[in-house]
């Protein structure tokens, strides 16, 4: 519901405030005072096209801010929650909106900076404008469809649903068909690197192993003559340790004679103990640092095998092992792949056949709801002297989807044997207007925007067909917020709150003021409405009984 609107510096006014109510609201004044203003106001603030001939003549900038309540669960709250807009709970949405007088403009949502089409497609959701001008709300036949389920309490959950789990059915066959269409292209060359890769059976720390074997063989074969010359010092007749065993033994046969001797001979058996050690790390050694020209050129070989081949692939060698994995996963995927797409071929079948039995349902309850909205339509027609016009909801097919395969289109046909065509390019003015009265009224209780706007829509019409649009907005508003810019005293009597538009000037100054006006102000307004310039005590009276009747 619209419960304030601020207007700064647009056209004639100057600096307003306006506070709105439920129920009906009725402007009222005379013929230019300015009440289509507060209209181009409003839609500045929801988003519509900024126009900088609506700033007022020697300001720098406009400025129209909107405050809206939403009910919990309106479906601006999901739409604000998709723009990481914050909202209070139990907070007015503030929609506010700049125009400078050179063009620019910018709008703002809770305070936060966004494009004129997100404060455009939260207006959407919030208020309908029905105007000689307006393209939104019963006009726009994209909305059409879902006001007919609302109406007909269609429950479009199982097309939605089936039409999910074909889509999904067709994305995944669809990425399948890509990938296996991109595989079996390069299929040859896949084969070939796959029977290259399991030849070179490359394993894991490969390269630093192989690395550090030929490092040895290196090393071994640059000390070689070292170490040929070392053996024969620590074995051998003559070496080290034969020596100093031969020590030991003659030692051993004196050792008793002095305590000397018997210490030297306790050092000698540690020195061969020691000895001992060294020959046997130094035969472990020399073991490991044999030079082998043939072992060298084998690992020298599967070295340069295995780097070859990851400069060919584009990876390290450690790489070389996954990169086999992986490409027996791509030739796997090529040769299931086609099982799967046969399998998912089958699945999609079933479920076409699913979402097209699912949507022909939808179609059917769809037809029955349409049958019930054009004898609901019909039924208004008449009072608001539209009585040779005929209303029909049009179901046409269109592109399966999530919402069925109907598409829906509210047309009319102003005069007998005349042609259906869209609202819009079929009716003009009042006549537009009225239709879109009486399917508003229809249409009154299966939500849509909470505030509806109707802009003269009694204009040229008068007496029954004014009296019938008045019981028909007031009926309307015991479901929405109903604003209605109007010249006819019957419909301004049926009005909750009644707001007068009106015009001043001081010397070259044109101002616009508005004022919320009691029951005797009401009266002589709608006495003003009868009567003309000068207000009589018959119209003051004809105004009570209009009054006394709404």
């Amino acid at each position: 519901m619209l419960s304030r609107l601020g207007i700064r510096d647009i056209v004639l006014v100057e600096r307003l405030e306006l506070d709105f109510a439920p129920g009906l609201t009725v402007l009222t004044g005379e013929t230019g005072a300015g009440k289509s203003i507060l209209l181009d106001a409003l839609g500045l603030a929801l988003g519509a096209r900024a126009d900088s001939a609506l700033v007022r003549e020697g300001a720098e900038r406009a400025e129209a801010i909107a405050e809206i309540e939403l009910p919990a669960g309106h479906p601006a709250l999901a739409m604000l929650a998709r723009e990481e807009i914050e909202v209070e709970p139990g907070e007015a949405l503030i929609l506010q909106r700049r125009l400078k007088a050179d063009g620019g403009s910018s709008a703002k949502v809770a305070g936060q900076s966004v494009p004129a089409r997100i404060a455009r497609a939260l207006g959407e959701t919030m208020v309908e404008i029905h105007g000689q001008h307006a393209d939104r709300g019963l006009l726009d036949a994209k909305a059409h469809r879902g006001l007919l389920d609302a109406f007909g309490q269609v429950d479009t959950r199982e097309v939605e649903g089936a039409w999910s789990r074909l889509s999904a059915l067709r994305r995944e066959r669809d990425e399948l068909a890509a990938k296996a269409e991109a595989a079996a292209a390069d299929r040859e060359w896949l084969d070939h690197a796959i029977e290259e890769l399991d030849a070179l059976a490359p394993q894991p720390g490969e390269e630093e192993e192989l690395a550090g074997l030929r490092q040895q063989m290196k090393d071994a074969a640059r000390i070689e003559d070292d170490l040929s010359a070392i053996d024969p010092l620590l074995n051998g007749g003559e070496g080290a340790l034969s020596q100093m065993r031969q020590a030991a033994r003659a030692f051993g046969r004196v050792h008793e004679v002095h305590e000397g001797l018997a210490s030297a001979l306790a050092a000698i058996d540690r020195a061969i103990i020691e000895a001992d050690e060294a020959e046997r790390l130094f035969a472990e050694a020399r073991a490991e640092l044999v030079h082998d020209p043939r072992v060298l050129d084998e690992a020298e070989e599967r070295l340069f095998a295995l780097r070859g081949a990851a400069r060919k692939h584009r990876v390290d060698v450690e790489g070389l092992a996954k990169l086999r994995d992986e490409l027996h996963e791509r030739r796997s995927a090529i040769e299931t792949g086609s099982e799967r797409l046969k399998a998912l071929e089958g699945e999609i079948l079933a479920a076409e056949a699913v979402y097209d039995a699912a949507a022909d349902a939808l179609s059917g309850a769809r037809e029955a709801a349409a049958a019930r909205l054009d004898a609901r339509v019909a039924e208004e027609l008449a009072p608001l002297k539209l009585g040779d016009a005929r209303f029909v909801t049009e179901l046409t097919p269109s592109e399966p989807g999530p919402h069925g395969i109907d598409r829906v289109e509210f047309t009319i046909s102003t005069n007998p044997g005349s042609p259906f065509g869209p609202l819009g390019k079929i009716a003009s003015g009042g006549e537009l207007s009225r239709f879109l009265l009486a399917i508003r009224v229809a249409l009154a209780e299966v939500g849509g925007a909470g505030t509806i706007i109707f802009d003269e829509i009694d204009r040229g019409v008068g007496g029954a067909v004014a009296s019938a649009i008045g019981d028909r907005l007031a009926r309307l508003a015991q479901q929405h917020q109903v604003l209605v810019v109007t010249h006819s005293p019957q419909v301004a009597a049926r009005g909750q709150h009644h707001l007068r538009i009106a015009k001043a000037s001081e010397g070259t100054v044109t101002r616009t003021s508005v004022e919320l006006l009691g029951p005797h102000e009401r009266r002589e307004e709608i006495a003003r409405m009868l009567s003309g310039a000068a207000v009589t005590d018959e119209a003051r009276a004809a105004a009570a009984k209009l009054m006394e009747a709404a």
